[in-house]
């Protein structure tokens, strides 16, 4: 509770959340600003610390929404130059999400990253548009059909690889 606690205290800024018509929390998204890295004179830049949509809500551009909010937010306030994430390197479906919807790239992996010993991507996209084009606080329906594709296509490979 305690880490929870000090993001939102923190960086309330970066914490958004999805509501259904209902008023039901669907889906998440937790960031912070990285200050460890200004002594070693890192760019300012922001970390995603957790994302989650309800798998009932799942390919409505939720997610999609949820980052680019937490992005602008980041680029806005606090003159970010790039957003990070780690992703579990088996994690098909949030890899295309990240790679092919929200322009991120791998720049390492970490071994042994997650506690069950599985590697982590670590990904970055950056913010400022000398480096790569600005990200919309929104997404437009043709985003949110390319996630949607791209998360259905991750489905049906992984779904044939069990058969």
């Amino acid at each position: 509770m305690k880490y929870y606690l000090y993001h939102a205290l923190s960086w309330p800024e970066l914490l958004y959340v999805a509501e259904s018509d209902e008023g039901k929390i669907v889906g998440y998204v937790m960031a912070k600003m990285e200050d460890e890295d200004l002594e070693k004179d890192e760019p300012i830049h922001g970390h995603i610390t957790s994302i989650s949509v309800l798998r009932s809500h799942r390919k409505l551009g939720i997610a999609t929404k949820l980052m680019r909010a937490s992005q602008h937010a980041m680029k806005t306030i606090y003159e970010a130059e790039y957003c990070s994430l780690h992703v579990r390197r088996g994690n098909r479906a949030a890899i295309a999400l990240y790679k092919d919807v929200l322009g991120f790239e791998v720049v390492k992996i970490d071994d042994k990253y997650y506690a069950d010993g599985e590697d982590a991507f670590d990904m970055r996209v950056y913010l400022n548009p000398k480096k790569t084009k600005d990200i919309p606080a929104t997404t437009t329906a043709e985003e949110e059909k390319k996630e949607g594709e791209a998360l259905a296509n991750e489905e049906t490979a992984a779904s044939s690889k069990g058969s």
